[in-house]
C-alpha cells in the first residue's frame, strides 16, 4: 500500500489480509467479527480477537509512520475504519470514475471514455494477488474483476460510438484472451472489426467465438451474435472487403464443427475449467512469442492434485488450431520409481502415434530418437509429456526443428533444461475453488449455501483434486446439503478418507509422491507431523529426523522438489494442511508410538535449550531457579543459532506456544511446564497476555500430573501476571494465593516471598495501596528478596502504591532505585519501565516538562527494543503531562492512542484510565455530553473488572458535569466517589469532598432531595 510517495511495509500475511479488507471497505466500519471470520474462517484460535487486535495495532503504527499527525486507521469498540481519501484506494477510485462515466453516456461520451480509460488503467494485475483471501475478499475480488470486465466492455462499446475501432479492438482481443467466454466483448470485438473494414476478421473472430463456446461450454453462440453473422455475410451494413467471401469459403468444416483430426490424443479435457487465468495466459503468449522458427518447452510443476494434467491439456486444446499436423500424449509414470518410462519406451508410442507402424520403429534409442526427428520436422506438433521424472527422461524427448510445441508436468522440480522457467501451480484463490466446487456439484447447489461452499474449499485446503472429489461426492448424493458436506470435512481425523471418489483420491496422488523418495526423506516426512506449527526450520527438521544437518538439506530437498513441502523464506518451510494430515495417518501405521514420542522430545529439547538461552540474559539467575536442564542431546544444532534472542523468539513464537500443549498432549510434562515457564518473560514484555494463560494453563496440567508441587505454585504465579494484566483480578488472586499456599507446606521461602511480593500489585489495583505499601516494605526488610533483579522487578509495585497514596517523594525514591538497578544489570526493560514510573510520578506532582522528557524517553526505549510492556500507561500519562503544558491536542491524540493499544493489548484497567484521562483533557474544548459519556464509559470498564480507582475518577468527572444539570445525580456521584476514595485512603478523597460539600451547601428543598453531607463526609454509602 503506498500514501502518497511512501510505501507501507506489508507486515505479516494474515496482517495483510487485514489491510485489504479495510482498504476495500474505506471509510466504513470493519467489524472485529469480520475480521476474525476472514482470517480464520472455519475454527478462529482461542486468541483469535487479540491477534486481530495486534495485527490492526501495527498497521496503525505504520499508517502513523507515514502520516503523522494524521489518524488513519479508527478505532471503535467494535471494529476499525480506514478513513482515506477514496483516490487513495484504486478500488475505490475506480469504481467512482466508472460511475462517473455511465452517468455521461447520454451526455459526453468522449469524457467518459476518458474516465474509463483512467479507470481501467488503476488495474496493474489480479486484484489482491499473494494476499490470502478469506469469504468476504474472495467476494470482493469477484465482484470487482466482474466490475473491470464490464468497464472494459463498456470503454470497447464507446469506442466503437465514436468511430475509433482501432482503439476498440486491442482491449477486446487481450479481454478476450484472459476471458473467452465473454459473449459480449466477442459481439464487440466482430462489431470493431466489421465497422472497420475486416469483414473477414470478423468471421474469423466469430468462428473462434464459436469454436471457444463450443468447447468449453458446449453451447452455441447466443442471438445477437449470430444475427450480426448473418448480416456480415450477407454483406449488409457496411461493406465488405473481398476477404470475406474468402474467408468463408475456407470455413466450412471448422463452422459445422466436423474437423476430423486424425493424429489427436490428447485425453478428454474437462468441461469445467476453471481458474488458472494467469498461468493460461503465460503459456499461450509465451507460444506465441515463440512463432514458427522455434520449438516452445513449457513446465509446469506442482504438488500432487494442484490441477497440472488438466492445465497442460486444456492450453493444448486452445491451441490446436495453430498445430493442427497432430497433438500428442503420453504419461512418463515420473512419480513411480518403478514404472518410469525409459526414453526409449517413451518414444515408441509417441511414434506410433503420429502414424508410424509398430514394424518401422527401430528397437535401439539412437534410431528411435533419429526417426522421432524426422517425423516431426516440418509438421506442426503438441507434444504433452505428463508426469516427467526429471531432465534425463525428458531431454532426448525434445524435438530440435521448429514448429512444435512441448508441454511437461511433473511433481518434481526439474533442472538443468535450457528452457523458460516453469509455471508452478499455486493453490487455487477461494474463488477458484468455489468456482470448481459449483462446476462439479452444481451451481445452484453451491449458489444457495455460499459459506458452507468456502467452508468445504477450506477443507480441502484449496487443492483443485481434493475439491473436485469432494463435489463429486456431493454431486452423487443429491439429498445432501453442502453443509452436510462441510460438517463431514471438518473433522481432521477422517478428512483424507472423504476425499476420494472411484480409484481417485488425495491420499493415493500424495503417496505417489511419497513413494519417490529415498528412506531418509520419507522418514523425515512423516515426523514432520509431529510438529505442531504451520512453519518450522532447518533445526526443527534435524532434530526431529535425528539426521546431521547436511543430511537433512539433502532430505528437505527432496521434499521440495516433489512438492511436499513449500519453501516460505530463507530456511522457512511450510506444509500444506491435506499433506500434514498424510504425514500423520502415515506416520501413525509406519513408526511406532515410541518413535514419535523420541522424535517430538528431541525438538522440545532443542527448543527448550535454545529458548532458555534466549531469554537468559533477560531474567538472568531467577529463571535458573525454576529450570535446570542437563546438556542439550543435540549440541551441533544449539551451537547453530546466530540469530539475535529477540527476534529468534519473535521468528518461533506461535511454534512454542503451540509446543508447549503438543509435549502436554504426549506425555512430556516436565517439559511442557519448564517451556511455559521459559516463554513467560518474552510473552510478558510483548503484551501477549493471552499466550501466557494458555501455556500456562497447559503447564499446569502438566504439573499438577506429575506431582510436582513447585512446578504447580509457579504455574499458578505466572497465570496470575496474565490475569492481572487483563483485568481478571479474582483470578489473578486465586493463582497468587494458590502459589503461596504451597510454598507455605513446602517451605520455600525463596519462592514464597516473590509470590507474597507479587500480592502488592494486585493489592494497589484492587484499591487497597496501604496494604501493597506494607507487605512490600515488609518484604524486602526481611531480606527474602536479595538478588538485584528480584528486588528491581519488585520495586515498580511498591512505588505505584506510594504515589497512589499521594507520597510522592518516596515513590520517586523507589523509582530512582529500580532505575539504578537496571543501569546496574544492564537491562533495558528495567530502564524504560523505571523512566516511565518516574515520568509519571512527575505528572502528579505537576512537573510537567520533567514528566514529558522521562515518558519519550522511555517510548523511544520501547520502540528501539521492541519492549512493548506498559506501553498504554506510558502514552496516557505522556497526554496528562501535555495536558499539564497546555497543548491538549497533543494531549488527546496520547490518550487516544493509549486507548487503542490498551484495547488491543486487552488491558480494560488502562483503558479506563485513558478515558477518563481524555475526558478531562477535552474538558475545555468538548461538549458536556461527549464528556458525560467518556466517562459513563470509562465507570463501565472500570466497573465490570471491579478497579475502585478509575471507579472513582469516573463517578467525580460524571458529578462535575452533571452539577448544573441534575445536582442531585451529581451529589450522589460525588458520594459514591469520596466512598471509595477514603476507603482507599488516596488523596483524591480531599477534593472530591470538598466538591461534595459546596454542593451540600448550594442544596435548597426546591432543588430535590438530599442526605446529610455528613452521611458522604464519613463514607456510609
Amino acid at each position: 500500500m503506498r500514501l502518497g510517495s511512501q510505501a507501507l511495509p506489508p507486515g505479516t500475511p494474515k496482517q495483510q489480509t487485514v489491510l485489504a479488507l479495510l482498504a476495500c471497505n474505506a471509510g466504513q466500519l470493519v467489524s472485529v467479527e469480520q475480521l476474525v471470520d476472514e482470517l480464520w474462517f472455519e475454527d478462529p484460535p482461542p486468541s483469535a480477537i487479540p491477534n486481530v487486535r495486534t495485527y490492526a495495532a501495527n498497521l496503525r503504527r505504520g499508517l502513523e509512520a507515514l502520516l503523522p499527525g494524521r489518524e488513519v486507521l479508527i478505532r471503535s469498540r467494535d471494529g476499525y475504519r480506514l478513513e482515506v481519501d477514496c483516490e487513495s484506494v484504486d478500488l475505490c477510485a475506480f469504481r467512482a470514475e466508472v460511475t462517473e462515466a455511465r452517468r455521461l453516456l447520454s451526455g459526453d461520451e468522449r469524457e467518459a471514455v476518458r474516465l474509463l480509460a483512467r479507470a481501467l488503467a488503476r488495474w496493474r494485475g489480479p486484484m489482491l494477488t499473494g494476499i490470502a483471501l478469506g469469504p468476504q475478499l474472495s467476494a470482493q475480488v469477484a465482484a470487482a474483476t466482474e466490475d473491470r470486465l464490464l468497464a472494459t466492455e463498456l470503454y470497447g462499446d464507446l469506442q466503437i460510438r465514436l468511430g475509433r475501432y482501432d482503439e476498440a479492438l486491442p482491449v477486446l482481443r487481450e479481454l478476450l484472451i484472459r476471458h473467452p467466454l465473454r459473449e459480449p466483448a466477442h459481439l464487440l470485438l466482430m462489431q470493431a472489426l466489421h465497422l472497420g473494414g475486416d469483414s473477414a476478421g470478423a468471421v474469423a473472430a466469430y468462428t473462434a467465438a464459436r469454436r471457444t463456446l463450443r468447447e468449453q461450454l458446449n453451447v452455441e453462440p447466443g442471438a445477437e451474435l449470430q444475427r450480426l453473422y448473418g448480416r456480415i455475410v450477407r454483406h449488409e451494413g457496411k461493406p465488405q472487403p473481398a476477404e470475406a467471401a474468402e474467408a468463408l469459403e475456407k470455413e466450412p468444416a471448422t463452422f459445422v464443427g466436423q474437423t476430423q483430426r486424425l493424429l489427436f490424443h490428447l485425453p478428454r479435457t474437462v468441461p469445467d475449467f476453471v481458474g488458472r487465468a494467469d498461468a493460461v495466459e503465460h503459456l499461450l503468449s509465451t507460444t506465441l512469442r515463440a512463432g514458427e522458427h522455434t520449438c516452445a518447452v513449457h513446465l509446469i510443476d506442482g504438488m500432487a492434485g494442484s490441477g497440472k494434467t488438466t492445465l497442460a491439456v486444456h492450453v493444448a486444446n486452445r491451441l490446436a488450431d495453430r498445430f493442427p499436423d497432430a497433438q500428442l500424449f503420453i504419461d512418463l509414470k515420473g512419480h513411480d520409481p518403478a514404472e518410469k518410462l525409459h526414453p526409449a519406451a517413451a518414444i515408441a508410442p509417441l511414434l506410433r502415434q503420429l502414424g508410424t507402424p509398430a514394424s518401422r520403429i527401430p528397437p535401439d534409442l539412437e534410431g528411435r530418437l533419429d526417426q522421432w526427428r524426422r517425423e516431426l520436422a516440418g509438421r506442426k506438433v503438441i507434444v504433452v509429456l505428463d508426469n516427467a521424472a526429471d531432465a534425463a527422461q525428458i531431454r532426448p524427448l525434445l524435438p530440435s526443428a521448429p514448429g512444435t510445441m512441448v508441454i511437461v508436468t511433473s511433481r518434481r522440480r526439474i533442472n538443468g533444461l535450457d528452457v523458460d522457467p516453469p509455471v508452478s501451480l499455486p493453490l487455487f484463490a477461494p474463488a477458484e475453488g468455489v468456482a470448481l466446487l459449483a462446476s462439479t456439484a452444481g451451481a445452484d447447489r453451491v449458489a444457495a449455501e455460499p459459506e458452507a461452499a468456502v467452508a468445504v474449499v477450506e477443507s480441502c485446503g484449496h487443492l483443485p483434486l481434493a475439491i473436485r472429489l469432494a463435489g463429486s461426492r456431493l454431486a452423487h448424493r443429491p439429498n445432501w446439503r453442502v453443509a452436510d458436506l462441510a460438517k463431514l470435512l471438518a473433522s481432521n481425523a477422517r478428512r483424507l478418507d472423504h476425499l476420494t471418489s472411484g480409484d481417485r483420491s488425495v491420499a493415493g496422488a500424495f503417496a505417489a509422491s511419497y513413494a519417490s523418495l529415498k528412506e531418509p526423506a520419507q522418514r523425515l516426512f512423516r515426523l514432520l507431523s509431529m510438529h505442531p506449527g504451520d512453519e518450522f526450520g532447518l533445526l526443527v527438521a534435524s532434530a526431529l529426523s535425528g539426521l546431521p544437518l547436511d543430511d537433512t538439506v539433502g532430505a528437505l530437498d527432496a521434499l521440495l522438489d516433489c512438492h511436499l513441502i513449500d519453501e516460505s523464506a530463507v530456511g522457512q518451510y511450510r506444509m500444506h494442511d491435506l499433506i500434514r494430515q498424510y504425514a500423520h495417518d502415515l506416520s501413525s501405521r509406519v513408526d511406532q508410538v515410541n518413535v514419535r514420542r523420541s522424535a517430538l522430545g528431541e525438538l522440545l529439547d532443542l527448543m527448550l535449550h535454545m529458548s532458555l538461552a534466549a531469554v537468559d540474559t533477560v531474567e538472568r539467575s531467577r529463571i535458573r531457579n525454576h529450570v535446570s536442564l542437563g546438556p542439550p542431546r543435540r549440541p551441533d544444532l544449539v551451537g547453530t543459532q546466530h540469530e539475535l534472542a529477540d527476534k529468534w523468539l519473535e521468528t518461533e513464537r506461535v511454534n512454542l506456544v503451540l509446543l508447549v500443549g503438543r509435549a502436554r498432549e504426549w506425555g512430556h510434562h516436565q517439559q511442557a511446564w519448564q517451556l511455559a515457564r521459559v516463554l513467560w518473560r518474552f510473552l510478558y514484555t510483548r503484551g501477549c497476555y493471552d499466550d501466557i494463560v494458555v501455556t500456562n494453563l497447559q503447564g499446569l496440567a502438566a504439573a499438577e500430573t506429575i506431582g510436582d508441587e513447585g512446578a504447580v505454585a509457579v504455574m499458578h504465579n505466572y497465570l496470575a501476571s496474565a490475569y492481572l494484566r487483563t483485568g481478571n483480578y479474582s483470578g489473578a488472586l486465586a493463582n497468587l494465593e494458590k502459589a503461596v499456599e504451597i510454598c507455605q507446606r513446602r517451605g520455600d521461602l525463596m519462592n514464597l516471598a516473590r509470590y507474597q511480593a507479587n500480592l502488592v500489585a494486585i493489592y494497589w489495583i484492587l484499591g487497597e495501596p496501604e496494604k501493597a505499601v506494607a507487605a512490600a516494605l515488609e518484604r524486602l526488610r526481611r531480606g527474602f528478596i536479595s538478588d538485584a533483579d528480584e528486588v528491581a522487578t519488585h520495586l515498580p509495585n511498591l512505588g505505584l502504591a506510594l504515589a497512589l497514596l499521594g507520597r510522592y517523594d518516596e515513590a520517586l525514591r523507589v523509582h530512582r532505585l529500580h532505575l539504578y538497578l537496571g543501569r546496574q544489570l544492564g537491562s533495558q526493560f528495567h530502564l524504560l519501565n523505571a523512566l516511565g514510573h518516574i515520568g509519571a510520578v512527575k505528572c502528579r506532582m505537576g512537573r510537567y516538562d520533567v514528566a514529558a522528557r522521562a515518558l519519550r524517553t522511555a517510548l523511544a526505549m520501547r520502540e528501539r527494543t521492541g519492549h512493548r510492556y506498559a506501553e498504554p500507561e506510558v502514552r496516557n500519562d505522556l497526554g496528562v503531562a501535555l495536558r499539564g503544558l497546555g497543548r491538549a491536542g497533543e494531549a488527546a491524540r496520547q490518550h487516544e492512542a493509549a486507548r487503542r493499544m490498551a484495547v488491543d493489548a486487552g488491558e480494560p484497567h488502562v483503558e479506563a484510565a485513558a478515558i477518563n484521562d481524555l475526558a478531562l483533557t477535552l474538558a475545555g474544548s468538548a461538549d458536556t455530553v461527549t464528556l458525560i459519556d467518556l466517562h459513563r464509559e470509562a465507570l463501565r470498564v472500570a466497573t465490570r473488572i471491579a478497579h475502585p480507582y478509575e471507579q472513582g475518577r469516573a463517578l467525580a468527572g460524571l458529578a462535575e458535569h452533571l452539577r448544573s444539570t441534575d445536582p442531585a445525580e451529581a451529589r450522589r456521584h460525588w458520594a459514591r466517589a469520596l466512598a471509595i476514595f477514603r476507603r482507599m485512603g488516596v488523596p483524591e478523597q480531599f477534593d472530591v469532598a470538598r466538591r461534595l460539600a459546596e454542593a451540600e451547601a448550594q442544596w435548597t428543598p426546591e432543588s430535590g432531595s438530599s442526605p446529610a453531607a455528613g452521611q458522604y463526609l464519613t463514607g456510609r454509602v
